[in-house]
């Protein structure tokens, strides 16, 4: 069959009008079964346990990922493996969330009555609401659609997308019933991006100890600028006795002398030539206030506090970007 690209091009809108419609159409078909399967969710003291065949099962791994990850407690069995043994993994304090869109998938209809007996409460999701999963399940969320994009109408596509967006609205009904914030999203995150945003604090990434560069007031300018130098970080710190910040000096500051050419700098010292009042953060903050602040201020590198203006440590963009926080 010779290839025909505006014919792709036709089925390929067909398909997106076909799954528009199918998941538009759940609008109507949601109604007090959804809040009460939300409810009875909520009320669960184990977990969600996602059930589904075939393409209804690769749904329901992600529909599970999605309710670990917002707060919900779940995981994903496959039928068939439950009928030999992992059905075990099910406890009366679970609630099975079994989808089929025929709901007379024989490797889920067979686990019904023995779920039923364990005390599990089951919800099916599922096109055909008087099926017999539709009968054993204590809630029905209706996921019927018209028609399906495949031309054949064999294919699962407008079901299964629309079986995910009844998944996804149960995670956002119950991440909000629950008052799942992003920090909570991050500590199920931690490796992600999110992750590190949100729990990544400011100590963490820093430079400290030795590595932050730092001069007495009365340092020359060769020690101020060997300071500088401290494994590239570009400025240094002039301190008191007691580590009390009093100014800054930046290679930008370097460049600002030498091009007024009004001063000979092998004869002034750190206090000359510094910055007093120099933009600093606390290290109790989370890293990425450290790159907001930057941004804000055109700035590429901060000197670090304490509580008591002590400098503590010191932390750049190339610093942030390597924690990757940035």
């Amino acid at each position: 069959m010779t290839f025909d690209p505006a014919r792709a091009l036709r089925l390929a809108q067909e398909t997106f009008d076909i799954e528009s419609a199918a998941v538009l159409g759940l609008k109507a078909r949601t109604n007090d079964a959804f809040a009460r399967a939300v409810e009875v969710i909520l009320a669960v003291r184990g977990r969600v346990v996602v059930m589904g065949m075939g393409k209804s099962g690769h749904i329901g791994r992600k529909i599970a990922a999605t309710l670990a990850s917002t707060g919900t407690p779940a995981m994903f069995v496959h039928p068939g493996e439950a009928s030999h043994g992992d059905l075990g993994m099910i406890k009366p304090i679970d609630l099975v969330l079994a989808i089929s869109n025929s709901g007379e998938v024989d490797e889920v209809t067979t686990l019904l009555p023995v779920i039923k007996r364990l005390g599990a409460t089951v919800i099916a999701m599922t096109g055909n609401p008087a099926s017999s999963l539709g009968r054993h399940a204590d809630i029905v969320l209706d996921s019927g659609v018209e028609k399906e994009a495949c031309p054949l109408q064999l294919a699962p596509t407008a079901s299964t997308t629309a079986q995910l967006a009844l998944g996804d609205a149960l995670a956002v009904a119950l991440l909000d019933a629950r008052g799942f914030q992003s920090d909570d999203f991050a500590r199920s995150h931690p490796g992600g991006a999110l992750g590190r945003k949100l729990l990544t604090h400011l100590s963490d990434v820093m430079r400290s100890g030795d590595a932050v560069p730092m001069v007495a007031p009365g340092a020359s300018f060769t020690e101020l600028m060997r300071a500088m130098s401290l494994d590239g970080f570009g400025a240094a710190g002039v301190v008191d006795a007691d580590r009390l910040l009093l100014g800054i000096f930046t290679d930008g500051d370097l460049r600002r002398l030498i091009e007024r050419g009004d001063m000979d700098l092998r004869q002034r010292t750190a206090a000359d030539v510094m910055r007093a009042h120099p933009r600093t953060i606390r290290a109790d903050v989370l890293a990425v206030e450290a790159a907001e602040l930057m941004e804000k201020h055109g700035i590429t590198r901060l000197l670090v506090v304490d509580a008591d203006g002590r400098l503590c440590g010191a932390v750049n963009s190339n610093d942030l970007m390597r924690a990757k926080v940035i």
